[in-house]
């Protein structure tokens, strides 16, 4: 069977030795349809990014561009527009029908945590080739906040697919007809090169919260406790004033979301893919992976919008109400899950809207 292989099929991936890891999985580190990965007991700051490329290993590229070691047996902190290399838990032995894509985690994409998988012989980030025998290690780069992280710390997650590829647009059709993909929005242009998600700069009307600001110069975030500080000492709020634009300054970070509620059906795996580059100087959505379930009527995810994570570049760049902004690409999974996102297993941003991560008490102002 193709497609995305659901948390059943990971399981036992860790009883046959395709995954290896010197413990146990975590209980709640299997999810619907990715695994989070968790960090190992050394990270070593690092003078560049690289790739090891076709014929090297990481740890040969270590050698020379290690800066210091650090121990995460207890905690560290890792400081801001540094970059740090940490070689995780688990490792791989695929079979040859078996690739897999690395994305950083929801709440880790929305603290600015820049963090992406490398491998052996690695000629991308975030691919691991089918049949890959070997290590994984994650480059990670705060760049708004410093975090405060340590051994088992669960920063990016890994899909594991078996042939497949993303739905075309002329089959995505007919399941958008059938569930119901996505609602709001620009709904007659909903299905063009994957589901499009647009931007919502109006939220309630003239007044309402429509996003935050990241602050500079402020505190830790320990990137494993949930509801521990308070947004206001780290995010400022937007707010609509009437008139449905926001400047986006150079090299900010700014939490805002969907004009659409999006739905991934039971039997479908999806991701947020950048929509077009040429369209204007600003990235979104660092964490891409929307799981089975997600925006799913049945367990509680009826209007589940897209938290858009946007940093601007170089340039002060303006974005509208209703600009598309990303777009939605779909795979079909091997089975359906046993368990669906949001389905009582621990899911931070089923049924959400505007919402920060996992780690901020939930504002006063916010509006559901």
């Amino acid at each position: 069977m193709t497609g995305i292989l659901p948390a059943k099929a990971i399981e036992a991936m860790f009883a046959n030795n395709a995954i290896k890891a010197d413990r146990a999985p975590d209980g709640d580190q299997i999810q619907p349809a990715s695994l989070d990965l968790r960090l190992g007991a050394k990270a070593w700051r690092v003078r560049a990014s690289f790739l090891p490329g076709p014929d090297a290993r990481v740890e040969e590229k270590l050698d020379k561009l290690i800066l210091h070691e650090i121990d995460l047996s207890k905690s560290a902190v890792l400081e801001t527009n540094c970059v740090y290399i940490v070689q995780l838990q688990e490792a791989l032995n695929l079979p040859d029908d078996l690739s897999a894509t690395a994305n950083p985690k929801s709440s880790t994409g929305r603290i600015d945590v820049f963090t992406r998988v490398i491998t052996d012989q690695g000629k991308a980030f975030d691919r691991v080739e089918a049949g890959y025998n070997g290590p994984l290690y994650a480059e990670i780069s705060p760049k708004t906040f410093p975090v405060l992280v340590r051994e088992g710390s669960r920063l990016c997650q890994i899909r594991f697919r078996n042939g497949g590829g993303f739905i075309p647009d002329e089959h995505l059709l007919h399941i958008h007809k059938e569930h119901t993909l996505v609602s709001g929005g620009n709904d007659e242009h909903a299905i063009s090169n994957g589901v499009q998600v647009s931007i919502d700069l109006k939220g309630n009307g003239k007044d309402s919260l429509i996003g935050y600001r990241a602050k500079r110069h402020t505190g830790v975030i320990d990137v494993d406790r949930k509801d521990a500080q308070d947004p206001a000492d780290f995010w400022e709020p937007i707010y609509n004033r009437g008139d449905a634009t926001l400047i986006l300054d150079p090299n900010e970070f700014y939490i805002l979301v969907s004009q659409e509620a999006v739905h991934v059906p039971p039997n479908y795996a999806a991701e947020m893919v950048p929509f077009d580059p040429l369209v204007g100087e600003f990235r979104v959505h660092y964490a891409g992976f929307f799981d089975p379930g997600f925006g799913h009527s049945t367990v509680g995810g009826t209007g589940s919008r897209a938290v858009l994570e946007v940093r601007s570049h170089d340039v002060p760049f303006i974005v509208e109400h209703g600009q598309t902004v990303g777009r939605l690409v779909y795979e079909h999974m091997q089975e359906v899950p046993e368990t669906l996102y949001g389905e009582g297993i621990g899911s931070n941003y089923q049924g959400q809207a505007l919402k920060l991560s996992k780690h901020f008490r939930a504002p006063q102002t916010e509006e559901a």
